[in-house]
């Protein structure tokens, strides 16, 4: 059988064509498979597990569905849905992954990462990132009304836009250095990432031998999904 992975999705009111898309793979193929993975930026932007907006409905449907006719769904937070949590996850029927994570796959212990901890040049995210992960912030921002934390969601993801506007494309991309260091850290060769939006499979330099980094594609323009089975990896388009 087949172990799929995605990653970066962004799901959007602004691109129902591709919220469409991903119902029709949770529907489809996705049924066919061993596991399904999905490593982090599911969303757009997620405010908290009480969003009863339309995209957090639709997607807690899809994946369920999925879930309920018995194929695991994982779910990995991202630098978008950090603040997924238990709750959005039993409605949604995911189990939560921690990040990093190691799983056997194909007998071989794979290491996942939604990726942005591998970006150690992006000083000024790394910075953010150390803000919205600390549970103090976390608390704080959920104790808000939800069309309080909707408008700071509109407000922060303008401000990336602006900031991504003209910046050297090679800052967003992961550290090699980091990359072999984590590699090494949890004794695997091989790992699975998003993130970068950089679909792609690396040849990675370890003190073990060589190793392999896969990155996953996003879905701004159409669905991009790892398929692991025992012909080997793959990174296409959604079938």
């Amino acid at each position: 059988m087949t172990t799929l992975f995605l990653s970066d999705l962004h799901l959007d009111e602004s691109r129902p064509e591709i919220t469409a898309q991903f119902e029709a793979f949770c529907a489809g193929e996705a049924r066919e498979a061993e596991a399904v993975y999905l490593l982090g930026d599911l969303f757009e932007a997620f405010v908290g597990d009480d969003d009863d907006g339309e995209i957090a409905n639709r997607v807690a449907a899809a994946t369920r569905g999925l879930s309920e006719s018995g194929v695991p769904v994982a779910f990995m937070r991202g630098n978008r849905d950090f603040l997924v949590s238990t709750d959005y996850a039993a409605r949604a029927g995911w189990a939560l992954l921690a990040d990093p994570a190691v799983i056997l796959l194909g007998g071989e212990p794979t290491l996942l990462m939604h990726g942005d901890l591998l970006c150690l040049d992006d000083v000024a995210y790394q910075t953010f990132r150390r803000q919205v992960r600390d549970p103090t912030w976390q608390a704080a921002f959920l104790s808000q009304p939800l069309a309080a934390r909707r408008a700071f969601a509109a407000r922060a993801r303008a401000a990336s836009a602006a900031a991504q506007s003209g910046r050297d494309e090679t800052i967003g991309d992961v550290t090699p250095s980091e990359v072999e260091r984590v590699m090494a850290f949890y004794g695997v060769r091989r790992l699975i990432h998003g993130h970068t939006h950089r679909p792609a499979m690396h040849a990675v330099n370890l003190p073990s031998g060589m190793g392999q980094r896969i990155v996953l594609g996003d879905w701004y323009e159409q669905g991009s999904v790892l398929r692991v089975d025992g012909d080997g990896f793959a990174l296409t388009r959604p079938a």
